[in-house]
């Protein structure tokens, strides 16, 4: 797809270094996904995103903060299943404070509403919603915000925004929504700022979904970066043991990526599962959390 280049969506994808790593990154898992019987050693992978060993050794420290073997080692099933016996539930791997966290590039605090039945039928009727297309070191993101908080962040296909515009206003057919690439901005910079650029601040989202759905996100933030759960153990903590496809359904609804981590859940052998945004994205996610918090 070709992008004017004047456009906010041309912005995003002139990204800063990092969200230019992400591309290389993505190739990179795509490419061990697809040779994971052959244990392809650093030269091939390299080799696979056109780059030296020397050069893709040092884009791989510069965005991920660890070597290419020890995030390769992150991205195993036997990793996982580590950290998911580690975690026996949702519960154990909660913040022990009264602000749900998610730790990020720095320590975030997320508080979160959720609307009322009322507004739910609505649809976002009387909402104002500006939205705007930011890099970040995941992939270019459309982010929406509105006077109560964030309400949508969508990772876009590498190639252009895609349905990113039409599924927002999809979702909130009654909003209005206004560009504001300013305001969105700022919160974006916040979100995916170093982590010793700035004093952290809350993060509110507003959340529209079923009494279900708010249940199982509830859920998911209380899983902490680095960490991982089940979608047998998200489905215990939701109130609803029995309701794992449910659950999976739930999670794969999810508006916001990565503030609620849906990334964060994994079958309960250890195996990636699905993903909204691509599992090549969810496995760089986990494995550069891992790599943040180690």
């Amino acid at each position: 797809m070709l992008l004017d280049p004047t456009s906010p969506e041309a912005a995003a994808y002139d990204s800063p270094q990092a969200a230019l790593d992400y591309e290389r990154i993505e190739k990179a898992i795509r490419f061990i996904e697809e040779n994971v019987t052959r244990q392809p050693g650093l030269a091939e992978i390299a080799d696979a995103v056109h780059l030296s060993p020397f050069h893709f050794e040092r884009m791989f420290s510069r965005w991920a903060g660890t070597t290419p073997q020890r995030f390769l080692r992150y991205l195993t099933k036997e990793y996982a299943r580590q950290l998911l016996a580690e975690a026996k539930d949702v519960a154990e791997v909660s913040y022990r404070v009264g602000l749900s966290g998610t730790g990020r590039l720095h320590d975030l605090f997320v508080t979160y509403e959720a609307m009322s039945p009322g507004e739910y039928k609505g649809r976002g009727r009387g909402l104002e919603i500006s939205y705007g297309f930011h890099p970040t070191p995941f992939g270019p993101c459309l982010l929406a915000v509105t006077s109560r908080g964030i309400c949508g962040l969508t990772f876009l296909p590498a190639d252009g925004p895609g349905q990113a515009l039409p599924d927002l206003q999809a979702a909130w057919p009654e909003a209005r929504l206004a560009e504001n690439q300013s305001l969105t901005g700022a919160v974006a910079e916040q979100l995916f700022a170093p982590a010793a650029s700035s004093t952290p601040k809350p993060i509110h989202l507003l959340l529209r979904g079923t009494n279900f759905q708010i249940k199982v996100w509830e859920a998911l933030l209380k899983i902490p970066a680095g960490a991982l759960s089940s979608y047998e153990a998200l489905a215990a903590a939701a109130g609803s043991p029995k309701a794992v496809r449910a659950v999976g359904t739930a999670c794969g609804s999810n508006q916001i990526a990565y503030l609620i981590p849906c990334h964060r859940v994994l079958q309960k052998a250890g195996a990636i599962g699905g993903y909204r945004w691509g599992t090549p994205r969810k496995r760089a996610m986990l494995a550069w959390e891992a790599a943040q918090m180690a």
